[in-house]
């Protein structure tokens, strides 16, 4: 079924070392554009409407990635099923590092006026193809080099790459904040980690460049057809369970760090690096976590250990917000912190969970699909739907019944979900 020839032998160990690192990376770029559009996108982009508006706008165009995500996941998963997963991966990495540094370089609405934001709009679309066939290839290449066994274990490292990347996208977005004045910042200091991605995405080329191939995938005879149709003729209970549970996953990770800087900003009146610091201290616990979880779920099933994670984060979800109101930057950090460690429990198993429903001819296609569908009706939605809940009611229990309602349809998914194919 594969075309590519094996380079050089990796190990285990350094395959998943290589897709880890290559996905922090991409990560960072995508997490970078969703920071950016909290704390500078408004007046760069959208000047004249006001505060709540240009929030709107802002959140839009970052929503944009996930909309593309699916349309990555189908081409990139047609291709990774049909000529390999090491090849894809390459490309993945090299189109977001392309979009991200265009992000850099691109003249404000003072400058071109609207053209700014189309393209603006473009470069995160790009971002989110290449993210959209990123994730999976790397999950499945790290698992399918390894045993059964640790399935949990080698996928949670490539997990591992969300708090990584979101550590280094906000940590250096918080850097030129802290050390530039905010003329300085707002003007061009912005745009500093933005041109960082090209010389980071090479550095990622580099290291993937002597993975081996898929052992799984290289096994496989050669066959016709197409992977996507497959998918939806013989696996919809799997793409379906996939999708469910995935989705309350995305809502509550995207409220607890992004709906979360523009709360304490707007309607707290706390400063940006409160926000900035408490993401970074929670994704710093997460670092830690999300590989435990994966590996706690090889040991004890991967539905009982999301199951858990779920269920605590329905709980913090109601105290998370009164703690934010408080005004204290450590009860901030801590319900961060909180959150962030509930979902780790969720995060850490949901990889292997999602790949070991599909077969392994059609494993790319099913996995990207399933997660990246979600992450659309999940994290694209979640922050405007919560900044739309909170001017509809002005209070912010309506975000926390939000988040439970989408955490039970991630329990159900977890629920129904069927056994792990065989192949």
């Amino acid at each position: 079924m594969s075309t590519a020839t094996a380079p050089r032998t990796r190990t285990p160990r350094q395959v998943i070392a290589a897709c880890a690192v290559g996905t922090s990376l991409a990560w960072y770029d995508f997490f970078l554009y969703g920071t950016a559009a909290v704390l500078v996108f408004k007046p760069l982009f959208f000047p004249g409407s006001d505060p709540a508006t240009g929030t709107l706008l802002a959140f839009a165009t970052y929503g944009v990635g996930f909309l593309a995500r699916p349309v990555g996941s189908i081409a990139f998963g047609y291709l990774g099923d049909r000529y390999g997963r090491r090849q894809v991966l390459s490309v993945t990495l090299l189109l977001m590092g392309m979009s991200t540094f265009l992000i850099g370089i691109l003249p404000t609405h003072a400058s071109i006026g609207t053209t700014a934001a189309v393209i603006l709009v473009l470069l995160r679309f790009a971002q989110g193809l290449a993210l959209g066939g990123e994730w999976g290839g790397a999950v499945l290449l790290s698992i399918e080099h390894s045993g059964r066994s640790r399935w949990g274990l080698a996928a949670a490292w490539v997990q591992f790459g969300v708090p990584a990347g979101n550590i280094a996208a906000v940590g250096v977005l918080a850097l030129c904040n802290a050390v530039l004045d905010e003329a300085a910042f707002a003007t061009w200091g912005w745009r500093l980690p933005f041109l960082i991605s090209a010389a980071l995405a090479l550095v990622g080329l580099w290291i993937r460049g002597n993975v081996a191939e898929s052992p799984m995938f290289a096994g496989l005879p050669a066959t016709g057809g197409n992977p996507l149709r497959e998918v939806w003729a013989g696996h919809r209970r799997a793409l379906a369970a996939s999708f469910c549970a995935r989705v309350g996953v995305d809502v509550a990770f995207y409220i607890f760090t992004l709906y979360l800087l523009t709360h304490l900003d707007d309607r707290v009146g706390l400063p940006s690096w409160v926000g900035l610091t408490a993401v970074v201290a929670g994704s710093t616990v997460q670092l830690a976590l999300v590989p435990w979880f994966g590996r706690l779920s090889d040991r004890l099933g991967r539905r009982g250990i999301a199951a858990a994670g779920a269920v605590a984060s329905m709980a913090w979800a109601w105290a998370f917000f009164p703690l934010l109101d408080t005004g204290s930057t450590w009860l901030v950090m801590t319900a961060v912190a909180v959150a962030l460690a509930a979902h780790a429990a969720m995060y850490g198993p949901q990889a292997a969970f999602i790949a070991e429903l599909f077969p392994t001819r059609v494993r790319y296609s099913g996995t990207s699909l399933g997660y990246q569908l979600a992450g659309v009706a999940g994290g694209a939605l979640a922050p405007i739907i919560a900044l739309l809940l909170f001017d509809a009611t002005g209070t912010t229990l309506t975000i926390s019944l939000y988040a439970t309602l989408a955490l039970a349809v991630t329990l159900y998914g977890l629920a129904t979900a069927p056994p792990p194919a065989e192949s």
